[in-house]
């Protein structure tokens, strides 16, 4: 099957807001500051939201679990390098990277994996999103705000979202249901972390978890949501098109980081924002 290079105004429209919400849920991670209560409660709100999905959805063929396993490890990998990405950086340098490396990556394994030949302007796209990130980089080493193991790990973090991406657009394609796809990923995703927290923290999560839970819970609500309008949008768009222009979320994020967690963006990380978005743009329009 073939996908158009740009998408209806419907998918752009989903997509775009599935950007806002992505944003905010990992805001919502990155603001409580006990990364393992964090991430524990956004599990259990995604846990609940899957329930649902997986209930009254249409069960999944056969032809994706193989994928939907594949997804499974991989969403965990990112789970965990996502926690030491927001422990180790800002939220406005770690988040960029980690969503402006995924839509590169994704250009490479769509085509080799899915058949999505990439065209002169998603190339163009690429150079203005590489800029971008070496600016952003940069621009946190000059202002003192650069450390090397939170860039590791966000650079990671962006080659797991993007291995997962191109797995669930392949996976969710021959799920033939949408709905019962992102309830089973969602629902096996989310399910180690809370018993994983327990055996760390034991008698002493329910007391970290009680003055957050409601925020926690919601991050977990949003994730879900984000997550199944992208899986949706990859049914209807080509795999690279849809990954870049989710990634429009840079620009949602840094706006958070600076009004509320009060971290320095100045000039350079407002260049290096605006570049990955314009690289994100032509992705989508060329």
């Amino acid at each position: 099957m073939s996908f158009a290079a740009a998408a209806s105004p419907f998918i752009l429209a989903t997509t775009l807001s599935a950007a806002c919400a992505h944003a905010t849920w990992n805001s919502i991670a990155h603001g409580i500051k006990d990364k393992l209560v964090s991430f524990t409660l956004v599990s259990l709100g995604g846990m609940i939201c899957a329930v649902p999905l997986v209930l009254l959805g249409a069960a999944p063929s056969s032809a994706c679990w193989g994928y939907l396993a594949a997804s499974v490890a991989l969403h965990i990998a990112y789970t965990v390098l996502l926690m030491a990405s927001y422990r180790l950086g800002d939220f406005s340098q770690t988040y960029p990277l980690a969503r402006g490396t995924s839509p590169l990556v994704v250009l490479g394994l769509a085509a080799a994996f899915a058949g999505e030949t990439p065209g002169p302007g998603q190339f163009a796209g690429v150079a203005l999103i590489c800029a971008g990130l070496g600016t952003l980089v940069l621009s946190g080493r000059r202002t003192g705000g650069y450390d090397k193991r939170a860039v590791l790990a966000a650079v990671a973090t962006g080659v797991s979202i993007a291995a997962y991406t191109t797995v669930d657009g392949i996976g969710v394609r021959l799920s033939h249901s949408v709905a019962g796809y992102a309830g089973w990923l969602m629902l096996l995703e989310t399910a180690p972390w809370p018993f994983v927290a327990l055996a760390i923290r034991r008698r002493q999560l329910r007391p970290a978890m009680r003055p957050v839970w409601h925020i926690g819970l919601l991050g977990g609500a949003l994730s879900v949501l984000a997550y199944g309008l992208v899986l949706w949008a990859q049914t209807r768009g080509a795999l690279a098109t849809v990954a870049a222009l989710r990634e429009s979320s840079i620009v949602v994020a840094a706006v958070i980081g600076s009004l509320f967690f009060h971290e320095k963006f100045g000039w350079p990380r407002i260049a290096a924002a605006a570049c990955v978005t314009a690289g994100i743009a032509v992705l989508y329009l060329l």
